[in-house]
């Protein structure tokens, strides 16, 4: 019998040392968003379901948890991901005709864990851009993820880049829609060739031989080169590999290596250009993904361009540098000299606890690594022996 007090599978508390290290980077990451102009916001956790998944296709529907609304009978969903309530508030709460730049942080729920991951619950961090359909706002945000993992002790990752322009060019030039290319995609996916060369059995010979070689195109800078030789001329491929090119230019100096997957469609269903992945030496997955969403806000009624990315801050936060703090002891006295002194401490970001009445005995359990001490007639702070 599981006990009362077990959680569910994959769900996790956040003890006193991995919260502080959590809340830490948390106050860090958002900090640098606004100071590069993005702003803050905070949407529910729940919401109707269909604003959910408005606009995600299919990616988001089984990840989410779903509930029905006891005051009215709609269905209700529990966030799986925050970027659809980002697009959802600039679409509708906003109405900016520029540019809108906002982020956020907050916990999301998904029904089963991801790959790689050992929990169902997250904190999502993130920023979104609305408003601009040129490269230069992708490489802001890129260039903005990579900051963020910086300042997450992150330095230099591997990035992957990508362009879902490169299949969508193909697919339509090969005439291919409907469950076809929804097949084509599961395919690509799973890099699966056999399954691959039966579906694409009757695709004209040119449009065939370019869709077969996409899971192979995934490496360094010659990966443009062998692709812009043998893939079909048409102009949506000669854009996307243009932009591939100067992403590549804008990361550069930030990154560790830059690597280009021309067969990635993570987030085909939404996703209408670039895409790009952080990777780090020790992680089995990304440790953050972003990319171009222009058609999401088709969906709510309001066409606005958008680029963004998001990042685990739990599962940063494991790689985060530990941030060393002094932690005060002070005793219990109706002293007012020793009362302005914590008061000085605490004002001045310090960490100051006191020490109750009857609990000497447990004073190790603070992790206190100085106290409080009257010395030559003054209060003064000393390191603990």
């Amino acid at each position: 019998m599981t006990p009362h007090w077990a959680l569910p599978e994959y769900i996790e508390d956040a003890l006193p040392a991995e919260a502080i290290r959590i809340e830490g980077l948390r106050r860090r990451v958002l900090d640098l968003f606004v100071r590069h102009g993005y702003e803050p916001v905070i949407p529910p956790l729940i919401e109707y379901l269909d604003s959910l998944l408005t606009g995600t296709g299919t990616d988001l529907d089984l990840r989410t948890f779903k509930l029905v609304d006891q005051l009215n009978g709609r269905m209700l969903g529990i966030r799986a991901d925050i970027t659809p309530q980002a697009a959802r508030i600039d679409a509708h709460l906003l109405n900016r005709k520029g540019v809108a730049r906002l982020c956020y942080a907050g916990s999301v729920l998904h029904t089963l864990p991801a790959p790689g991951s050992h929990a169902r619950e997250s904190m999502q961090v993130g920023a979104e851009l609305f408003g601009h359909a040129g490269l230069e706002s992708d490489m802001e945000v890129q260039r903005l993820m990579l900051a963020a993992l910086k300042a997450a002790g992150i330095g230099q990752p591997q990035v992957d880049l990508g362009h879902v322009g490169v299949f969508r060019g193909l697919a339509s030039g090969a005439g291919i829609s409907g469950g076809q290319e929804e097949a084509l995609f599961q395919a690509l996916q799973r890099k699966d060739l056999p399954e691959l060369r039966g579906l694409l059995r009757g695709v004209e010979p040119r449009y065939r031989e370019a869709m077969l070689l996409l899971p192979k195109l995934y490496g360094d800078q010659r990966v443009l080169r062998d692709a812009g030789r043998h893939l079909p001329p048409l102009p949506e491929i000669r854009a996307a590999l243009q932009s591939l090119r100067r992403l590549a230019r804008a990361a550069h100096d930030l990154a560790h290596e830059i690597r280009f997957d021309l067969g990635e469609l993570r987030g085909y269903r939404y996703h209408s250009g670039v895409v790009f992945a952080a990777y780090a030496p020790g992680w089995t997955g990304a440790v953050a993904r972003g990319g171009r969403y222009d058609q999401i806000g088709v969906a709510f009624g309001r066409a606005r361009p958008a680029t963004g990315f998001s990042m685990d801050l739990r599962e940063l936060a494991s790689a985060a540098p530990d941030v060393s703090w002094r932690r005060i002891l002070a005793p219990w006295r109706d002293d007012r000299e020793l009362n302005s002194l914590v008061s000085r401490l605490r004002e001045r970001g310090e960490i100051v606890v006191s020490e109750l009445p009857g609990h000497a005995a447990h004073r190790g359990e603070l992790g206190c690594t100085h106290s409080i001490v009257r010395m030559g007639g003054r209060w003064r702070v000393c390191r603990l022996k």
